[in-house]
């Protein structure tokens, strides 16, 4: 249910609007790696500039610390912004605020696009200062938030400025929340989870929040090794945060507890070293050699996992089940990913997944577009997923 203004309720026609995205891109020699974040706020953008707003772009860019780090311009950013845009000029202004940025919104027309300079070049967006909001504020007359990714940081260009002016999700940002909503806030039951990556300790918020919210979690990656080192399985030299057994002993009994099923790998890949090529074997779990390390689950887990979903409606992943960017320690979480995809696309399943390490496992298994959605949120979609409150959707909200 949509608790915020969209792009739907705004009266945009030659008004200034500022849209906070998030352009903060992979970089190679000073080029655009990757433009995966510009193409998904291009729509909102276009349909901005179509109905005849005079679009004004906010974005970081690195950790500059509050002082300019020429390093961290985004000046690169305009040619393939532009390029995203279906070859609109997009103006540049040399910083957020202040004269150079009040010249370009002045000079915009309708229709018109302009990029600023990076917000973190300013001490005050970090430290959400209101003087600094109110400075982007006095650029513009309609606030755009199309940055889910930047949604839990209290930052002054996604909390404080919602505050100072009307305000509204982008196309994107409305896109992130709603499937984040239908997936675990209004699911359709049976609800399972797959947690994978390398560390319990980054994670236990997550694992806590979701035992609560699903029936089926599914554990893999290095974080698994914990849970079975905690279960009393040895786990050889493989990647495991010994130290965490307690907090993992407390997991599984809170999903016990709670009817949650929580499952491990019954079966893993094994190899020496973690190379690409290395010679490896599978075995099952009760027989990891002392000298070996768990990097990929098994053909049989991965079976079992695909075979359990059959019985699931919705389903959020969040972390790869193996060594994925080192053939052939990809196999297990290229065959679950497959799987889901083969689901999804026949209607019975909704499948929403998020976090980089993720995104970047289902483009490798080539389903990334089968998915129902694939966020590209990283923090914001666990802070998301751990249930916290995020500062950037709570002030849309209030805005409301």
């Amino acid at each position: 249910m949509v608790n915020f203004r969209t792009l739907d309720d705004l009266d945009v026609a030659g008004r200034r609007v500022l849209v906070r995205g998030d352009l903060n891109l992979p970089m190679k020699d000073g080029r655009v790696a990757d433009t995966t974040r510009i193409d998904r706020h291009a729509p909102t953008l276009v349909e901005l500039a179509d109905r005849g707003a005079r679009v004004i772009v906010l974005s970081h860019f690195g950790r500059p610390k509050g002082r300019v780090v020429p390093a961290l311009s985004l000046r690169p950013v305009v040619a393939p912004l532009s390029a995203a845009l279906g070859g609109r000029p997009v103006a540049f202004a040399e910083d957020c605020v202040g004269p150079a940025a009040e010249r370009i919104a002045a000079g915009l027309g309708q229709g018109h696009i302009a990029l600023l300079e990076n917000l973190r070049f300013h001490p005050g967006e970090e430290a959400n200062d209101p003087d600094f909001a109110g400075k982007l504020a006095s650029l513009g007359e309609i606030y755009v938030d199309d940055a889910f990714s930047c949604a839990h940081r209290a930052h002054a260009s996604v909390e404080a400025i919602a505050r100072l002016l009307p305000a509204a999700a982008g196309r994107l940002m409305q896109a992130e929340i709603e499937a984040l909503e239908r997936a675990l806030e209004t699911p359709e039951r049976p609800v399972a989870a797959l947690v994978g990556g390398a560390k319990v300790s980054t994670k236990l918020g997550l694992l806590g929040a979701l035992v609560e919210k699903v029936e089926l979690l599914v554990i893999g990656g290095a974080m698994a090794n914990t849970f079975l080192h905690a279960l009393g399985t040895e786990v050889g030299r493989s990647l495991c945060e010994r130290g965490m057994a307690e907090k993992a002993r407390g997991i599984v009994a809170r999903a016990e507890a709670s009817g949650c099923t929580l499952m491990l790998p019954g079966d893993a890949v094994v190899a020496s070293e973690l190379k690409a090529g290395a010679a490896s074997r599978t075995v099952p779990l009760t027989a990891v050699p002392a000298d070996a390390m768990i990097l990929d689950i098994g053909p049989k887990t991965a079976a079992e996992v695909a075979a359990r979903l059959e019985d699931c409606r919705t389903l959020v992943w969040n972390g790869p089940l193996g060594a994925f960017e080192t053939s052939p320690f990809d196999a297990g979480t290229t065959a679950v990913a497959k799987a889901v995809a083969r689901r999804t696309k026949a209607g019975r399943l909704l499948s929403v997944a998020g976090g980089g390490d993720t995104v970047a496992a289902l483009v490798h298994a080539g389903v990334a577009d089968d998915f129902s959605y694939v966020s590209t949120a990283g923090g914001a979609f666990l802070a998301w997923l751990e249930g916290r409150e995020l500062p950037g959707v709570a002030a849309l909200r209030a805005a409301r």
